[in-house]
């Protein structure tokens, strides 16, 4: 017996003996930058350490991981600000991705999570094969910019299974759309605070030099000539911020609707945030997030109306949902422009002097039609446009990889979504786009449908048309939204959390917080 025991104690001795010389290793190493003032290495270190205690939970419980992921990818521009726009910074959420991949990939192993069948799923891996082939196009510079296209288009695909995996119920579903809209609530605050106070709140004094043009922007108004700061909040650029102030809107609005048919939890919080986002986007300088804000609350208004249970008469809680969310936002809006008449006037101004028909500085003509459709022609001038230029040619990211080629970034950019598939992926890519994409909106009209008059409608609803305005929308007007690393992980996301949301309304066909007073005597039925 005491000889079997003698290895084990060598063992933990051997263990304990490198744990104490590593131990003493880090000591040594931490305090050599600390009496060099080396900071920014004690700052990678700590971040690194952190990084390790994270990737080991995502390991063991992958739904908490996800959450961290969630996070990281929101806020890792803010730390890529302050600590020079590392690039290995830049592929932290990537690492932290995979990680929740193979975790989620053994829970389905070991049938602990829910596999998901997507039905369009064959029309976009036609799509990913055009891009793999890309990868490899000999017109492109260097096969590092394929790969960096390649992971861009497509790395977050896989996070479909993780949002169906995700939601297991209306608590799960509950607590997803509370931390989104926590998050939603603080970076919206954070523009705000921006745009009143300066740029340098949570900013650095120096940007790194590829961030600066980013970072600092500033638009004038074309007939009052006053000027109005572009805030990036916890992002690296003004026009990040924008795109996620468009999907915070929708994803706002379809959460306030759903926790209002569902509980009185979170009903208080999710209207507060709504009304926040609302002045955050007033405040971004963007009159595309202000149009799409305007659009996306007439379009989800009438579709929560469509969509209201009133066989059940339950439809005036929808009713009270949109009238709800028009007030706070209404309210937060005349108060900020109260209390910030300068900042807010700057900003109104700029609108309406750009936006309005009987303006002389009228642009959203240009903006909407001749100014895309002269960059989608521009996309045919290129000798390669029958086979394209290779795939990350023209996308986020390419300053990325000529910094490590030491080179120049290359040129191949148009302002147009179509115009740029065309120029990285020849002219077959624009056509896959629009048959992948519709058979996606196709089938997630059907799901939709499948939820009129239930709780999950306004959810469903609002994924829906995100999903609509990102991949036709938005990407008419540029490719950028659709590459935006943060919208695209919430594409996917969603998805997969829509898809989900028929099977949690057959094991819970009626909520446990919903009683029989509620139904005001009406029979049982799904809420």
């Amino acid at each position: 017996m005491l000889n079997s025991r003698i290895p084990a104690l060598r063992n933990q001795a051997v263990v304990g003996l490198a744990m104490f010389v590593i131990t003493i290793w880090l000591a040594w190493q931490i305090g050599n930058r600390i009496a060099g003032q080396d900071l920014a290495s004690l700052e990678f270190i700590a971040l690194g350490f952190a990084g390790c205690v994270v990737a080991v939970a995502i390991l063991r419980n992958w739904r908490l991981g996800f959450y961290f992921f969630l996070v990281w990818l929101l806020f890792e521009d803010l730390v890529r600000k302050f600590l020079g726009n590392n690039i290995a910074i830049y592929f932290a959420k990537d690492v932290l991705a995979g990680l929740v991949y193979v975790s989620l990939f053994l829970d389905i192993r070991r049938g602990r999570a829910e596999r998901f069948r997507p039905p369009f799923l064959l029309p976009l891996m036609i799509f990913v094969w055009l891009g793999v082939v890309q990868v490899f196009n000999s017109n492109s510079p260097h096969i590092l910019y394929g790969l960096m296209g390649f992971k861009i288009y497509f790395y977050y695909i896989p996070l479909m299974f993780v949002g169906y995996a995700l939601i297991r119920s209306d608590e799960d579903l509950r607590k997803f759309l509370v931390v989104n809209g926590v998050l939603a609530g603080v970076i919206s605050v954070i523009g705000i605070v921006q745009a009143i106070v300066g740029r340098s709140f949570l900013n650095p004094e120096t940007l790194a030099p590829e961030l600066t043009e980013l970072g600092n922007l500033d638009k004038v108004t074309p007939l009052t000539q006053q000027i109005l700061n572009l805030p990036s909040s916890v992002f690296v650029s003004s026009g990040r911020f924008c795109q996620y102030l468009t999907l915070a809107a929708i994803l706002t609005m379809g959460a306030t609707g759903y926790v209002l048919l569902y509980t009185k939890r979170s009903r208080t919080l999710m209207f507060i945030v709504f009304g926040i986002v609302g002045v955050a986007t007033l405040f971004s300088g963007s009159r595309g997030a202000v149009m799409f804000a305007i659009m996306s609350v007439l379009v989800l208004s009438a579709g929560f109306l469509y969509g209201a249970p009133w066989r059940w008469r339950q439809a005036h809680r929808m009713v009270k949902a949109i009238r709800r969310s028009c007030i706070v936002a209404t309210l937060g809006l005349a108060a900020i422009i109260l209390v910030f008449p300068e900042e807010a006037g700057s900003r109104i101004a700029f609108y309406t002097e750009t936006l309005l028909p009987n303006s002389s500085a009228y642009e959203l003509g240009n903006r909407s039609w001749t100014y895309p459709i002269y960059n989608l022609e521009l996309a045919f001038t290129n000798p390669n446009w029958i086979m394209g230029n290779g795939i990350g040619t023209g996308s986020l990211g390419t300053q990325y990889v000529a910094k490590i080629l030491g080179t120049r970034p290359t040129s191949l950019n148009v302002e147009e979504g179509f115009g740029l598939l065309i120029m990285e992926m020849g002219i077959l890519a624009p056509f896959l786009w629009i048959f992948w994409s519709a058979t996606l909106l196709y089938f997630s009209w059907k799901v939709v449908r499948g939820l009129r008059e239930t709780r999950f409608f306004p959810i469903g609803f609002a994924i829906f048309w995100y999903s609509f305005v990102l991949l036709y929308v938005q990407t008419y007007g540029s490719l950028t939204a659709f590459q935006n690393y943060v919208c695209n992980m919430y594409l996917w996301i969603l998805v997969g959390v829509l898809f989900k949301l028929p099977r949690v309304l057959a094991n819970q066909p009626l909520p446990s917080t919903t009683t029989s007073r509620a139904l005001h005597g009406t029979r049982r039925f799904s809420l």
